[in-house]
């Protein structure tokens, strides 16, 4: 009854940058959407170029450097935003512009303040715009599941006539439920007279928690293209999680009928990924990639699994990625034994970047007895941070304590351009360890630049958490902070707190002054 594959949209670097406080740098996009690639997303929607010379920017060399998948740009119903992504996603093996405009009645009287029928022109000749420059082009009205149904059949056959092949319906304030959401998607079907000439595809929000369960009721009504975030990231509460809905489909294919082009091999690397460079954590008890998403605490549970698998387990962890072992290296490892670890784990590195990562192993096999994966994957997080970054954290000295003694921190940072570029900063003005450290940093970080940074950057966020389950845990520190109307996240791993806390703060520096 309908084709067998339903196309992955993933929107991580455009709807998931969303997020609050995920400011990503073109770098730290173009090496997401390698793994994407490596995933298997059939498209890739890199950003919205009109929003920001940035954004524009990492469209355009997403574009040029990933060449197996569709490469899109979203862009408001105005010749300036569509030209905008026309420039950016031309350099494309497969380019999209995707094209949106809101359709309820509440979003067309109190935001655009116009009329039905202008917005309506307003779509045709948007598409017929984009059509001109590409021969992929995606519409959406934007809030379809609170649009009046009539409306939305005739916005869609419209857009469809002027050069539409793909027809999105969003749920774009997460207000749907799954019954709802596909019957929706079948009335599409059912009376939108031209629909067979394109693709209907969804893009649910999670404001509710429905947006995995409303994606999948589409494709079971007939939609062949999914959209939604790795982790679930995105405007407020989020997008639907990509991972839960491939492994849906994947996991019930008797049932639903269809399948994804995904290695799902490459699942937890990409989310593993993302997390670390969006610095937004995966919560334990997440679906598919969470801690804990393979892990049997009930004795009951336990004794199944250890029988027979399928038990208690409807995935194995190896079809998503998860590593086969938890192999523990220790300091009497050597430099063959971290290298098999970390290419079973998916890095490969040179000779300079192994010496590197080699040396911090070593340091943290003096603190801890037992090296985890999770472990290193820390330390290879916190080295491709800080090879990214204009300045990095060499050495670290706190004076504090509760017996009245003056706080005090010393620092000193080292530009990536060069070993002798060194520069020291005096924190004394805080309540604590974390207070003079960031004040040291941005002393630092004057002398280094001349800039005010402590009148520049405002600290509004910071949260600590431990790598793995023991006293001699690496921590792991994630810092937010605000610059020019813009949140930054950093993230910063050691075994020492308050040096995670000093590389967290100035990975989020790193970003906002010098690449933001």
């Amino acid at each position: 009854m309908f084709d067998d594959k339903v196309m992955i949209f993933d929107t991580t670097l455009r709807d998931g940058e969303q997020s609050a406080g995920i400011g990503l740098t073109t770098t730290e996009k173009l090496e997401i959407a390698r793994q994407l690639d490596a995933l298997g997303v059939d498209i890739i929607e890199a950003g919205f170029a009109a929003s920001s010379p940035g954004d524009f920017k990492a469209v355009t060399q997403i574009a040029q450097e990933v060449r197996r998948p569709v490469i899109a740009s979203l862009a408001r119903c105005n010749p300036d935003d569509i030209d905008a992504a026309k420039e950016a996603v031309g350099h494309a093996e497969s380019p999209r512009i995707h094209v949106f405009i809101s359709s309820s009645d509440v979003q067309i009287w109190h935001q655009l303040r116009r009329n039905p029928e202008e917005v309506l022109d307003m779509a045709v000749s948007s598409v017929e715009r984009a059509r001109r420059y590409c021969d992929n082009v995606e519409f959406s009205p934007m809030d379809a599941t609170r649009t009046d149904r009539e409306y939305l059949y005739r916005i869609l056959e419209a857009a469809i006539s002027a050069g539409a092949s793909t027809v999105n319906i969003p749920d774009t304030v997460g207000y749907s439920i799954p019954s709802e959401f596909g019957d929706l998607i079948r009335s599409v079907r059912e009376n939108v007279p031209n629909i067979d000439k394109a693709v209907i595809s969804v893009h649910c929000h999670n404001d509710l928690g429905n947006a995995a369960p409303n994606s999948i009721a589409a494709v079971v009504n007939g939609a062949r293209q999914v959209e939604g975030c790795i982790n679930g990231l995105g405007e407020r509460a989020g997008n639907a999680s990509l991972e839960e809905v491939i492994m849906t489909i994947e996991t019930r294919k008797e049932l639903i009928g269809v399948g994804t082009n995904i290695d799902t091999t490459q699942i937890y690397k990409t989310s593993r990924m993302v997390s670390e460079i969006t610095g937004f954590p995966v919560q334990p008890n997440k679906a598919v990639v969470g801690a804990n998403a393979f892990r049997h605490a009930s004795g009951i549970h336990q004794d199944g699994v250890l029988k027979e698998r399928s038990t208690f387990e409807i995935m194995r962890p190896e079809s998503v990625g998860w590593p086969s072992s938890s192999l523990v290296l220790g300091k009497l490892s050597g430099r063959a034994g971290l290298r098999a670890r970390l290419e079973q784990l998916g890095y490969t590195l040179d000779g300079e970047q192994m010496d590197k990562a080699f040396e911090a192993f070593k340091e943290l096999a003096d603190r801890k007895r037992e090296v985890t994966d999770a472990d290193l994957e820390a330390l290879m997080g916190q080295q491709s941070r800080e090879g990214r970054s204009a300045y990095v954290l060499s050495s670290l000295r706190i004076l504090c304590g509760s017996d009245g003694v003056q706080r005090r921190a010393d620092v000193t940072l080292t530009g990536s351009g060069a070993e002798d570029d060194k520069h020291d900063g005096v924190g004394d003005s805080g309540n604590g360890p974390v207070s003079v450290t960031v004040d040291a940093i941005n002393d630092a970080l004057h002398n280094a630049t001349g800039r005010d940074v402590s009148e520049q950057v405002r600290f509004i966020n910071y949260e600590v958490g431990a790598i793995t389950e023991s006293a001699y845990a690496l921590a792991n520190v994630a810092v937010r902070v605000a610059y020019q109307g813009r949140e930054f996240t950093g993230r910063g791993a050691s075994g020492d707190v308050m040096e995670a806390s000093g590389k967290a703060y100035l990975d989020a520096c790193n970003k906002a002054l010098f690449v933001g």
